[in-house]
């Protein structure tokens, strides 16, 4: 019944001519990576994880007067984030952040374009529109790319000359002085230097425009780990890794323990005897590579903390729970 009322919402939306590209594709990647959690109309206790979720529980999407305080860019900056350490000692958090483990990001998932596309979608939620202007955006990184190709080509050919100066200088002092003299490195260090900085901001820009319509894990294979750690190392890796899991990355918002948390993913309890461990790591770090369909977001883990979250997901060897006897109680 609730996806047949998602369907009559949505045809509802393109009978009245409301309904553009830009939020049926919104709808759609709700529906994948948003929906078990916040719900289909976005209300609080709807989606079918949302109970099993450790608190804060999502917000209510459908909530005008509390959405409607949110600018478009803050909505996007929540989906598309870097995930913080929440507990005591860990990252620093400013008082504009969201920092909430069990909201994950999708910043090393969908694409800029898709995430402005949840954005649209979640606005109709709470009967708004999307103000941000998309298309504007795309074309300002389009310009801010040739700009950036231009003063880096400009840059190359500054220090080619400058380079060739050099050199030809130095073959001069070698012909007068009758034996060779280096080249003066040091009187082209200034236009190497700029060189590579245009470089740098070039190769930013170069990501950031393909970033806007290419999901930013596609076709990036994550090399195999060494996770040969001696076993009192494996036993501190553990420990971070048991923080992180909770306070970092909100592995607990969608996997439980023992029964507690979510159950969008599977269980965890035996963790340690059915995965390998390098599958896990490489899953970890990017699981659209290894399944593209999954629900899972890539949440930006770093090679450190994707070796110690290996090293905790190893301990958890739960014994295999009893099957349910049929003989009746003595």
């Amino acid at each position: 019944m609730g996806a047949v009322a998602g369907l009559m919402g949505l045809w509802a939306l393109v009978a009245g001519g409301c309904a553009n590209e830009q939020q049926k594709k919104g709808h759609e990647l709700y529906a994948h990576y948003c929906m078990h959690c916040h719900g289909e109309n976005g209300r609080q206790n709807e989606g079918f994880n949302w109970s099993s979720m450790p608190d804060p529980k999502p917000k209510d999407l459908s909530n005008k007067s509390e959405m409607g305080t949110f600018k478009d860019e803050e909505i996007f900056n929540t989906i598309s984030r870097d995930m913080k350490d929440t507990s005591p000692g860990g990252d620093k958090i400013g008082d504009d952040e969201f920092a909430v483990p069990t909201m994950p990001t999708f910043k090393y998932t969908l694409s800029e374009d898709e995430i402005w596309a949840i954005v649209a979608y979640v606005r109709g939620l709470h009967g708004m529109k999307l103000e941000f202007k998309v298309e504007e955006r795309k074309k300002e990184l389009t310009e801010h790319l040739q700009a950036a190709q231009s003063k880096f080509d400009q840059s190359k050919q500054e220090y080619e000359a400058a380079e060739k100066r050099a050199s030809d200088e130095a073959e001069k002092k070698s012909a007068q002085l009758k034996k060779d003299v280096d080249v003066d490195e040091s009187s082209y260090a200034k236009e190497q230097a700029a060189m590579t900085q245009a470089k740098k901001e070039f190769d930013a820009a170069q990501v950031a425009l393909n970033n806007f319509s290419t999901r930013p894990g596609k076709g990036v294979n994550v090399a195999r780990p060494d996770l040969t750690v001696k076993p009192d190392q494996a036993a501190k890796l553990a420990e971070v890794g048991k923080n992180l899991y909770a306070n970092k990355y909100g592995c607990n918002g969608c996997h439980s323990l023992a029964e507690e948390g979510g159950k969008v993913g599977p269980a965890l309890d035996r963790a340690g005897f059915r995965l390998n461990g390098t599958w896990v790591y490489r899953w970890l770090k990017n699981p659209q590579a290894m399944k593209p369909e999954t629900r899972m977001p890539a949440l930006g883990l770093s090679d450190a903390d994707a070796k110690a979250v290996v090293m905790y997901l190893n301990t958890l060897r739960a014994p295999k729970a009893e099957p349910a006897s049929d003989k009746p109680a003595s």
